[in-house]
């Protein structure tokens, strides 16, 4: 049996030089087992080359592990943190370079979970987000503090700050969910979005807590919090994009910089909430946010930034939170069991309530319910923050009371295991169900072809905008073609060998975004039938082609070449000038020509521009000519995925001139539908409207043409009612 006694006078003024989180393994004065009944403390390795490399092995064999029985990788990494740290085998110390790591992949996690939220849906579903930000902070916050009065015997102030503990929520699970590709669901942006509303008042509560105990809670107190608040959201979500916009216009060539950049801006956003008076991890998630729009999902840069996060920065983060947990701290006597237990069922109870009343108020499923309940359990960045903060005042019941710290590792770990399990369990069944979802590409295969040459400046411009139009759920390659005129002997040879060595460099640009790219080097007198030839042999659905806006004989309407592949060809196919990069779009403006809803393949080029408008984060402003907006509007609501649009119409093919003259900016992206001659919505105009188009503005311009009757079923892109 252990024998239990105080620590001594030395041995608390020793303790007292350690930093706080260091406390938790610890435990401060008062009944903890002595020193020596713990597992040495001093770890065995303290080289930081070897620390280093035991971590990688840690992140490399726990998913690994555990994925054979079916359970999170993100559990195996906090287990092994809780074995071979100070509290279990002592291989590890929680010295500052694992804190340090620990806390960059915290605000890197919450950097990822802003850029990876579907911003428009977001947007148009942010008073779910509010609404579910409110109940997962008010239903804990209210039975905490009658529980923490009338179970724990606390003050009203400490209670509050008691129940504060559990009302906030880390995103301890999001990695399964961005490791399913369910961070769209709407259920999961609802949870995702109000984690900055929850932490942000949890975060608040302990600051006015706090204050009132030290009595500074008076009229300048209020003025100074609001003031930084305000102005701290305010400039980042202004300032921002702006400052994102011109740096990825003018630096779109070396993608380190770009990364470079991203980085730059989370961390200056996460050290200027702290100066605003809220955590770090406010602050990270409003600069993915404030970012969102300009990193497009299936971009090489966000793989770049998932990659890093993924591979180093938030394993570090879950390996220090699972080197807190200290199961010795069970020796402590009844009193940390107590506040455990109490904690663990509250936030349990609590938060699974804040769920299952959002998911009755917006009829959500169960596994979308469940979902919700696991992602927002895990505790962690803010229960320590508020514990500790409040562990080191004078407030009544958590001054020096090291048995609500140890209750709250324990919490603490009981959730991390509890969360990413079963988010795990409801969001494979998401999945499950969104296989049955009306469009289906194993059904229907999505097939890029996108023609290049040496000549052409803007090839990964080009090979940007088919990533955005590409879905992302579709596992076919890109297809890249270069088409080479025979010169003879010798010389035809090096062409081939200098198209070659343009498709790998197209493949090299595309490895960055994790999509695969198949080259194709043809030889032939007319570069219009090699295109078509290899759209045939390949089965391709989606043709992406170049234009540089030169001028054209009258009859022509791009040129030769184009026109040819426009005539010999049925797939749907976007002719595009693209000069700047596609992520500084901030307005796709559709100009929709009379007739064109007739075409049979308008529901497929309707789903195409609002998929673009999706992985841009661009709201569409569409235009009709001599036609009625609300129809327009009407039929873009049956296609697949749902994107903010509005709309208007012109009388006339001289009043769109007009129109575009006066309302097209820097940042829009002019998309045009048209239509092949003799297909409906065809009409002679069309034959002019490129050259106009491009001379009225310098930006991103597309001319879509829908596919021919031939190759349509349209019914796949409908909406499920």
């Amino acid at each position: 049996m252990i024998s239990l006694r105080p620590l001594d006078a030395s041995t608390n003024a020793a303790l007292e030089t350690l930093d706080p989180l260091e406390v938790l393994v610890f435990g401060v004065g008062g009944h903890g087992p002595p020193l020596a009944t713990r597992p040495s403390l001093t770890p065995p390795f303290d080289d930081p080359v070897l620390i280093f490399g035991l971590a990688m092995v840690v992140f490399l064999v726990a998913p690994l592990v555990l994925q054979r029985y079916r359970l999170p990788g993100i559990v195996g990494i906090i287990l092994v943190g809780a074995a071979v740290g100070p509290n279990g085998l002592g291989l590890l110390e929680r010295g500052e370079t694992i804190q340090l790591l620990g806390e960059v992949g915290l605000i890197y996690l919450l950097f990822i979970a802003g850029l990876e939220i579907n911003l428009n849906q977001f947007v148009e579903y942010r008073n779910r987000s509010i609404v579910f930000g409110l109940l997962t902070f008010l239903i804990p916050q209210a039975v905490g503090t009658a529980v923490g009065v009338a179970v724990l015997g606390l003050t009203f102030p400490a209670a509050l700050l008691f129940a504060s503990i559990f009302a906030s929520h880390t995103l301890l699970a999001y990695p399964v969910v961005s490791r399913l590709g369910i961070a769209k669901n709407e259920a999961m942006t609802t949870t995702i979005g109000g984690t900055i509303l929850t932490d942000t008042l949890a975060l608040l509560v302990l600051a006015v807590v706090i204050a009132s105990t030290e009595g500074d809670l008076d009229g300048a107190f209020w003025f100074q919090l609001s003031l930084g608040l305000a102005v701290f959201f305010v400039g980042v979500w202004l300032v921002v994009p702006r400052l994102g916009r011109w740096f990825f216009r003018v630096h779109s060539e070396e993608s380190y910089f770009e990364f470079l950049f991203v980085m730059a801006i989370l961390f200056i956003a996460a050290f200027a909430a702290e100066m605003a008076g809220v955590e770090h991890i406010i602050g990270a998630f409003l600069a993915g946010l404030a970012l969102n729009r300009l990193i497009p999902e299936s971009g090489p840069l966000m793989n770049r930034i998932q990659f890093v996060g993924n591979a180093l920065f938030i394993p570090f983060f879950l390996l220090s939170v699972g080197m807190l947990v200290d199961v010795w701290v069970l020796a402590d006597g009844t009193e940390t069991l107590v506040v455990a237990l109490t904690l663990i069922v509250l936030v349990i109870v609590t938060k699974l309530a804040a769920a299952w009343v959002t998911g009755w108020l917006y009829d959500y499923s169960s596994d979308e319910v469940l979902g919700m309940f696991g992602l927002s359990v895990g505790q962690a960045a803010a229960a320590l923050a508020i514990v500790l903060i409040a562990f080191e005042s004078s407030l009544p019941g958590f001054a020096g009371n090291q048995h609500m710290i140890n209750g709250v590792v324990l919490m603490i770990l009981v959730v991390s295991l509890l969360s990413p399990a079963v988010v795990e369990r409801a969001g494979s069944a998401i999945v499950r169900a969104r296989a049955h979802e009306t469009y289906d590409p194993s059904d229907s295969p999505q097939r890029i072809l996108v023609p290049t040459s040496r000549e052409s400046r803007y090839r990964e411009s080009l090979l940007d905008l088919a990533l955005a139009v590409r879905d992302e759920r579709s596992s076919e390659p890109i297809h890249a073609l270069s088409v080479v005129r025979p010169r003879g002997g010798i010389q035809t040879e090096a062409d081939v060998a200098d198209a070659e060595a343009l498709l790998e460099e197209m493949e090299t640009y595309a490895a960055g975004a994790e999509v695969p790219i198949v080259g194709h080097t043809r030889v032939n007198h007319n570069v219009a039938s090699g295109i078509v030839r290899s759209s045939v042999e390949n089965r391709i659905s989606t043709i992406v082609i170049g234009w540089d806006g030169a001028r054209s004989r009258a009859q022509h309407v791009f040129g030769h070449t184009i026109d040819q592949v426009l005539n010999r060809t049925s797939q749907l196919t976007l002719v595009g000038r693209v000069r700047e990069p596609i992520n500084t779009t901030t307005r796709i403006v559709l100009i929709l020509p009379p007739g064109i809803e007739h075409n049979p393949g308008i529901y497929e080029t309707v789903h195409t521009v609002k998929h673009l408008s999706e992985q841009t984060g661009a709201s569409i402003h569409g235009v009709v000519v001599g036609g009625d907006p609300e129809a327009f509007d009407r039929s873009f609501d049956l296609v697949e995925p749902e994107v903010p649009s509005s709309f208007e119409s012109v009388p006339d093919w001289d009043a769109l001139r007009s129109k575009l003259r006066r309302t097209v900016r820097t940042g829009d992206f002019v998309v045009c539908t048209s239509a092949r001659r003799d297909d409906p919505g065809w009409h002679p105009e069309l034959q002019r409207l490129p050259k106009h188009v491009s001379r009225l503005t310098a930006g991103n311009f597309v001319i879509v043409y829908p596919a021919g009757e031939e190759r349509v079923d349209d019914r796949r892109f409908l909406r499920l009612s």
